[in-house]
């Protein structure tokens, strides 16, 4: 049987309407957030692996200043903004003659400042899918209730109780039900998809991020103290990390 949503429109109530009306900004609302993520990751993803390729060379072979240079004038990528944070701080803090521990140490701690602020900028918006999520159904089962109060209206004022009278109301309460459920369930799903893209993409620049200062630390223990600014050194190799498509020679 075909369901004439205009003439449910027509025939609904102002306080049912008001539901429907809410439930429709919020699947507009996980829409946008759904395409702007999703913008966002496929961006990011191709910038980080352009940004890798032409860092490559520069910090394989320990020029630092080359590679920070390239940092700042690449495509905004969190790659580029998360390794810059790491290299300069271990850079900063060697030239304060700070051993290798503390400079990585200090290192990792600006690393996993500069992650908490790049988990706040992917998570953006995300709260709307959850929220969405939690609350489309209970939205729904409001206007179910406000349908049949409704319905209650029209036997009250016709003093019958047949399906003919009410049957129109009760209709009306159980399609805003569905659609309650057909706005929360794609959300909830799409929530727990687009949260294990995006901790997958976390998780790979923070294993980037703690393999860079792992190599920044094995390379300066054998720099000597004229050359720890960081500039180039023919005994000293920095890997790009794991999670960077390249190929690194070891430290020899």
């Amino acid at each position: 049987m075909g369901i004439n949503l205009l003439e449910l429109w027509s025939s609904m109530g102002l306080p049912i309407r008001g539901v429907v009306i809410l439930l429709t900004i919020q699947a507009v609302a996980c829409i946008a957030v759904i395409v702007d993520r999703l913008l966002l990751l496929i961006q990011a993803s191709k910038r980080a692996a352009a940004a890798a390729a032409s860092l490559q060379a520069a910090l394989e072979s320990t020029q630092y200043d080359k590679a920070l240079l390239a940092m700042h004038h690449a495509k905004p990528n969190h790659l580029t903004q998360y390794l810059e944070v790491g290299l300069r701080t271990f850079l900063t803090e060697r030239g304060n003659d700070q051993d290798n521990l503390r400079s990585g140490e200090l290192a990792r701690r600006a690393l996993g400042r500069k992650g908490d602020t790049i988990s706040r900028e992917l998570y953006r918006g995300m709260n709307v899918l959850a929220s969405t999520g939690s609350t489309a159904p209970f939205i729904g089962l409001l206007g179910t209730v406000l349908g049949i109060i409704n319905a209650f209206k029209v036997i009250a004022a016709t003093g019958s109780g047949g399906i003919g009278t009410i049957g129109a109301s009760i209709g009306e309460a159980l399609v805003v039900t569905g659609y309650g459920l057909v706005v929360a369930i794609p959300s909830v799903l799409v929530f727990n998809w687009l949260s294990a893209k995006i901790a997958n993409y976390e998780a790979g620049l923070v294993n980037a991020g703690g393999e860079l200062i792992d190599r920044l630390e094995t390379a300066h223990r054998s720099v000597p103290a004229a050359s720890r600014s960081g500039l180039t050194s023919d005994r000293a190799r920095v890997h790009m990390p794991s999670s960077v498509p390249a190929s690194a020679e070891r430290q020899r």
